[in-house]
């Protein structure tokens, strides 16, 4: 508004008009000029320009304001927005009949309908529900005494929303009068709801895809996704599993075969399970997608006689989905217990299955006067999804007023006295594997005899102190050592590590003191030849160091002049990159560098949980193959590279004491095997040999160039357990210190018998000098050394020719070497020598076409 103070205009100011008498010279009016009391008054002017400007702007701003109030009146605040709320209420005054399972009954139907009254009558009692309240509908009962699941949908302003979200998420007694005949003398207790995800919310009035199953007495119930395993299950399906048990029973549900889509950002399918038959996230149990190994737990318990199982598809892949089984189990009455004696062990409920949600345990562990007592963790699995880091609100185990939670690798808690106290708590909804623990008494002044303590209180044998290893997890073990200048440097920080990780380019010692004292200079890089060049010269686009190994693994892709570090497209340039091929980027402009990408994925990424050894998962390394001789069972390994071809070592393929290894017909190698005592299981495939190629300069004297490849007599199927791993470009490195994966059938000690579950093992590439040092006059470039200079882990025979497979950081594996020999198995100093893929792989090209 515009103040009037010394504006307006005064339009009569100095001018008066009077009638006064006639001239005798003629008729004229009078005029009298009186003196103007303010001269700036006299002329009459219009507003200054400023005014007239302001005035259109605060005009128009109005207008603006308005239109968009319109506008935000009928296209936004009038918007309504379908909410739907899934929930459950205890009806307190009924008991649960059998015709309550069956929704098409008639006691189901009126039963419904009270429900049904009952929430119109909560829900328009509430000034912030009643506007936008719609409808509900009730999908089942279980009981207790009789509780109801039910959905209610609101068309509510898009504004309010959160409001109506906020008080839906209280828990409600229904104590208005009741407003109809229906509600008389029915008393609802416990009515709570949850938002729904939106693709949940069409199961509430689908039936297509929905079965109801209840277990009887002991006998096992099963049931799968629709068409499994011959077919996938429907595409954009809405599928649902009500299972049940008798009163004051629970279910124990496990899926004995699970592939679905896999998990992504993009519409995954997935598959839920909840405590409940309401689909309500804070009753969910678990949410799985992708594909596991049959060998994984996926074994859950309910808290109470009932379980709901969900799968909602998005895709349209083509997955055969799941079979799974359930049955139900007595009703734990306690859990927990008094423990006494010198030691013992103990776990949470079902273990190793999941333990049920809504669960509290407290175990009162006493041993014998002046000991205390140690509780030592052996597995402890207590990771919930939604869990803030570091809080353990959800499921834990307390002890001496500490809480512990999530994935945890062996620990050990102690006691001040003979007595401890362990508590376990899991709330509602995600459960875990839990814990599997001992407890020991000891003796305060001497807990680990013959052993070392570490600080935490576990012990370790003797030989792990000083190692280079961290076998106890606060380092203890590493501390005050005197390091054995043998085969051990000294760090900065008084730590000792093997030798063979000096100048590797990863910081071992965690001070980067081991990248310190190398022959380079600080503020220079160290090229693969040796010569050092400034860091500026480094990723130039120019051979600084005339083997191109300054230019072989820059972050920017650019075109350098071809060397044997460089990745050569298909179409003869070269990239400075390292390791372009297959890591999901175009690098090459006629992307050949993305091509027969195919490979190195596993079906089975979940990480094992290994229990008292290194078996590996069923199919965790489908590429994995067992070649058999005729009459002598399985004798070396083999990889996977297509789907005819496979990689092996040649010294299997040496006829020796009139046997004829070489000859295809000798051979018989088995696909997708996990267990030896178990050729003819599901997925297993047999094949024959068209024809056996080793390596024309293969040496039988030094096991130079020790690689062959082997036809199959006819293509295998891939599935889930058969895939091919990646073949490395002959540019591509694996670092010393990088950890890579053995694999084999082997012995699992020196001198010993061959395993029958496929065995793994995580060893590290050795620098080559420390090799040749170790091993001197024996070694060509052909060979690298993988393992530890300690020993412990290793192949051995019967792992020859196998794979050592590298895990990328996208998950994509590739076939770094073969087995191929060494000085006995996992000793001192001796680490296991390997055929270097990458250098041969021009000759496997040829010979393969792969």
């Amino acid at each position: 508004m515009r103040s009037n103070r010394g504006g307006k205009k005064d339009v009569g100011a100095g001018l008066k008009y009077s009638h006064q008498a006639q001239n005798i010279n003629g008729f004229e009016e009078g005029v009298e000029f009186l003196p103007a009391n303010n001269s700036r008054k006299v002329e009459k002017r219009g507003p200054k320009r400023w005014i007239v400007l302001l005035a259109l702007l605060i005009f128009f701003i109005l207008i603006s304001l308005m239109v968009g109030f319109l506008v935000w009146h009928f296209n936004y605040r009038n918007v309504r927005v379908q909410k739907i709320f899934n929930g459950f209420l205890r009806i307190t005054n009924e008991n649960f009949i059998d015709a309550y399972e069956n929704s098409n009954s008639t006691e189901f139907a009126n039963l419904a309908s009270k429900v049904k009254e009952a929430l119109k009558v909560l829900y328009n009692g509430i000034p912030a529900l009643g506007p936008f309240y719609k409808e509900s509908g009730v999908t089942a009962f279980s009981e207790g005494s009789v509780i109801a699941y039910y959905w209610s949908e609101f068309s509510v302003p898009q504004y309010r929303v959160e409001e109506v979200e906020r008080t839906l998420s209280k828990e409600y007694v229904l104590t208005l009068p009741p407003r109809s005949r229906a509600l008389q003398s029915f008393n609802v207790a416990s009515i709570v709801a949850f938002p729904t995800d939106a693709r949940t919310a069409q199961t509430t009035r689908d039936n297509s895809c929905s079965f109801s199953l209840h277990a009887r007495g002991e006998e096992v119930t099963r049931f799968t996704t629709p068409g499994f395993p011959d077919s996938p299950y429907p595409a954009r399906a809405r599928c649902q599993w009500v299972l049940r048990g008798d009163a004051d029973l629970v279910l124990s549900l496990t899926f004995q075969s699970f592939d679905v889509a896999p998990c992504d950002n993009d519409g995954n399918d997935v598959v839920m399970v909840y405590d409940s038959l309401s689909p309500v996230e804070p009753r969910a149990v678990v949410q799985l997608c992708g594909t596991y190994a049959p060998s994984y737990n996926l074994t859950f318990l309910s808290s109470q006689n009932v379980m709901l199982v969900t799968l909602i598809t998005n895709t349209v892949r083509r997955h055969p989905g799941f079979k799974a089984k359930f049955f139900q189990l007595p009703k734990m009455t306690e859990c927990g217990g008094r423990l006494t004696g010198m030691q013992g062990t103990f776990n949470t409920p079902y273990y190793p299955g999941h333990y049920p949600p809504n669960i509290d345990c407290t175990w009162d562990i006493e041993v014998p006067h002046h000991q205390n007592v140690k509780i030592r963790f052996k597995l402890f699995y207590l990771v919930e999804p939604h869990e803030t880091l570091g809080t353990c609100t959800k499921d834990y185990v307390e002890i001496n007023g500490e809480r512990y939670c999530g994935e945890k690798k062996h620990f050990v808690v102690t006691s001040r006295s003979n007595k401890i106290t362990v508590h376990f708590h899991s709330d509602e909804s995600y459960t875990d594997t839990g814990f599997f623990a001992e407890y020991l008494s000891y003796d305060s002044s001497d807990p680990c005899p013959g052993m070392f303590t570490c600080k935490t209180g576990r012990c370790i044998n003797n030989t792990l102190r000083c190692d280079g290893w961290t076998d106890c997890t606060d380092f203890s073990d590493e501390l005050d050592c005197v390091c054995n200048s043998t085969y051990q440097f000294t760090c900065k920080n008084n730590f000792c590590k093997p030798r063979f990780w000096l100048c590797d380019g990863l910081d071992d010692c965690g001070d980067k003191s081991d990248e310190l004292e190398c022959s380079c200079p600080n503020g220079t890089f160290r090229c693969g030849n040796g010569k050092c060049i400034p860091k500026s010269e480094k990723c130039n686009k120019k051979d600084n160091c005339g083997d191109g190994s300054d230019e072989a693994e820059c972050d920017s892709v650019s075109i350098v002049p071809c060397t044997k570090y460089t990745y050569k497209c298909r179409s003869g340039v070269c990239l400075s990159k390292g390791n372009p091929e297959c890591d999901g980027k175009q690098d090459c402009s006629d992307g050949s560098d993305e091509k027969n990408c195919d490979c190195g994925l596993r079906s089975f990424i979940k990480q094992s949980r290994i229990v008292g050894g290194q078996n590996s998962d069923e199919g965790e390394w489908p590429w994995q193959v067992s070649l058999h001789a005729a009459g002598q069972g399985h004798l070396c390994g083999a990889s996977l590279i297509s789907s005819t071809w496979l990689v092996s070592a040649a010294h299997c393929f040496i006829d020796e004491l009139g046997i004829r290894y070489s000859e295809p017909a000798t051979w018989k190698a088995y696909l997708g095997l996990h267990d030896q005592s178990k050729r003819s299981a599901t997925g297993v495939e047999e094949r024959g040999f068209k024809q056996i190629i080793p390596h024309d300069a293969f040496n039988d004297f030094t096991f130079d160039y020790d690689i062959a490849v082997l036809e199959l007599d006819k293509p295998v199927d891939l599935s889930t357990v058969i895939r091919p791993i990646c073949l490395p470009d002959s540019s591509h490195t694996f670092p010393a210190g990088k950890a890579i994966w053995v694999t084999g059938w082997g012995h699992t000690k020196e001198g010993g018998t061959g395993a029958l579950i496929l065995q793994k093992g995580e060893i590290r590439v050795i620098n080559q000098t420390t090799c040749e040092d170790l091993l001197p006059n024996q070694l060509t470039p052909r060979m690298m050394c993988v393992g530890f200079l300690t020993g412990g882990v290793d192949s051995c025979q019967g792992d020859s020719g196998g794979p050592l497979s590298s895990v990328e950081d996208d998950g994509r594996t590739f076939l770094a070497g073969v087995v191929s020999w060494g000085e006995g198995c996992a000793r001192r100093n001796k680490p296991g020598v390997y055929t270097r893929v990458p250098v041969l792989r021009d000759w496997i090209k040829e010979k393969t076409g792969v």
